[in-house]
């Protein structure tokens, strides 16, 4: 309920930005997303990496040719044999999902056929585990991406960013990569 409360509140908030100028351009994008996610959060000895698999989709919405506003919405699962500190004591295999809900400005211009871009957001994220319960928190991303221009109104994207979580009290620095197809409107 906390999670939806949130999450209704950054949507609301962002409208007020909307009526000021409705985007009459934009695009949206769906598309695999590769995560290394920092593991130490539960307190798993040696620094260890998650690699989790997922999806990514993204929604942004034009002000100015160069400068739009993007909500950016991923989920990502994966599992690990770990090997926990105390004071969790865990063994064993543990599965998790990651999604995050973002928002922020995107700036890009189009030289050609490619679309380089840049971009800051803001956001929740939520994590949830088979062993360690589920947790709420802030998060943000910085990062950009190339899209290659196929058709007018199609084009590939790729696309790396930076995500800081903060799960179980510490701070998560992970990296996303992320690729897939735009569709221009």
């Amino acid at each position: 309920m906390r999670k939806a409360i949130v999450i209704a509140f950054m949507l609301f908030s962002l409208a007020g930005f909307a009526a000021a100028q409705v985007p009459t351009s934009g695009n949206v994008f769906v598309g695999y997303s590769y995560q290394t996610a920092d593991s130490t959060a539960l307190g798993i000895s040696g620094g260890n990496r998650v690699n989790m698999n997922g999806w990514q989709a993204s929604l942004e919405g034009k002000l100015f040719p160069a400068l739009g506003i993007v909500a950016d919405f991923s989920g990502h699962y994966g599992s690990q044999i770990v090997v926990s500190t105390p004071p969790f004591g865990f063994s064993g295999n543990m599965t998790g999902h990651e999604f995050d809900v973002m928002f922020g400005p995107r700036v890009g211009v189009s030289v050609g056929k490619f679309r380089p871009f840049g971009e800051f957001e803001i956001g929740v994220g939520h994590m949830n585990t088979t062993d360690f319960g589920s947790k709420t928190s802030f998060a943000t991303a910085v990062g950009g991406g190339l899209d290659y221009k196929i058709v007018r109104i199609a084009a590939l994207r790729l696309q790396g960013d930076y995500v800081s979580t903060r799960f179980f009290g510490t701070t998560q620095n992970n990296f996303r990569l992320s690729t897939g197809l735009v569709l221009r409107f």
